[in-house]
């Protein structure tokens, strides 16, 4: 399995448009860049390859990272830095299957699949499979399980994507504040690579017009606001999950520039090998 992190960055990116920052300043100095969101991962037992997440990015990431086009494809959410890059696909590919949430969503009375379907109907060339979080699903070779996670207003899954030849599995929280239930914990863990939405770290949480949540013992908040997890929380969970390598992702620039490209957060076009 190889998984390459073609947008690690939240919904602006760093560096972001007409920003000045010394975080977006130094991104442009080091030539690293964090597009938003989206991960490419390979089968090289079978040569398929699937993609989680349709960044609005997708053109420039597939052109710069030289990645195969993917043969299926997951979607976790219906917000715009994970699904609007799904009109890239127009004239690209022949067929695509596209697998999201059977799960009516109250806010919006659609499911993820049908909203894909919905939004997207133009698009010929797309088969949506709803999917039953919770339930594994062979694609690409894999065993690929969504599982529900807590970003409010909307509902959200992270993904878990295992090999059931080799046993190599890699996990991703998806957007998430830290408040993860017991199932999907127990379906992401043992990972033997962690993504983990991590959008700021904890000191920044004063700065949020609702504070931070989820405090540890220490009253440090694992959680921004409501949506997202902090850097020190992504921490904790990949404690939790006992993972063997975690890289943080869907990061902002609010990062203090001495903080920003810090080990674990990744920037784009890293690659692992599982």
């Amino acid at each position: 399995m190889r998984v390459t992190l073609l947008g690690t960055g939240d919904t602006t990116g760093t560096p972001t448009v007409g920003c000045d920052c010394d975080t977006c300043e130094m991104a442009r100095e080091r030539g690293v860049s964090r597009t938003r969101f989206s991960v490419h991962v390979e089968n090289d037992r079978t040569g398929e390859s699937l993609l989680i997440d349709f960044s609005p990015d997708f053109r420039a990431q597939f052109l710069r990272d030289d990645v195969a086009l993917p043969d299926a494809a997951v979607v976790t959410h219906i917000h715009f830095d994970h699904l609007d890059g799904l009109g890239n696909v127009f004239r690209v590919f022949d067929s695509l299957s596209v697998y999201a949430a059977d799960e009516t969503d109250p806010k919006t009375g659609n499911s993820v699949a049908e909203t894909v379907s919905n939004d997207y109907h133009y698009l010929d060339m797309l088969e949506v499979h709803p999917t039953t979080p919770l339930e594994p699903v062979r694609i690409c070779g894999f065993d690929v399980t969504l599982v529900p996670v807590d970003h409010p207003p909307l509902v959200c899954y992270g993904v878990a994507v295992e090999d059931p030849k080799t046993g190599a599995k890699l996990s991703l929280s998806g957007d998430t504040s830290y408040d993860i239930s017991d199932p999907s914990r127990a379906v992401l863990a043992d990972p033997d690579l962690l993504l983990a939405d991590a959008i700021v770290p904890a000191h920044l949480c004063e700065y949020h017009p609702l504070g931070g949540r989820h405090e540890n013992e220490a009253g440090v908040p694992r959680t921004f606001g409501t949506k997202h997890m902090t850097r020190e929380g992504a921490l904790e969970l990949a404690d939790d999950l006992n993972a063997e390598r975690t890289r943080l992702v869907h990061l902002a620039h609010y990062y203090p520039a001495d903080e920003a490209f810090e080990e674990p957060l990744a920037v784009d076009g890293e690659q692992y090998d599982l």
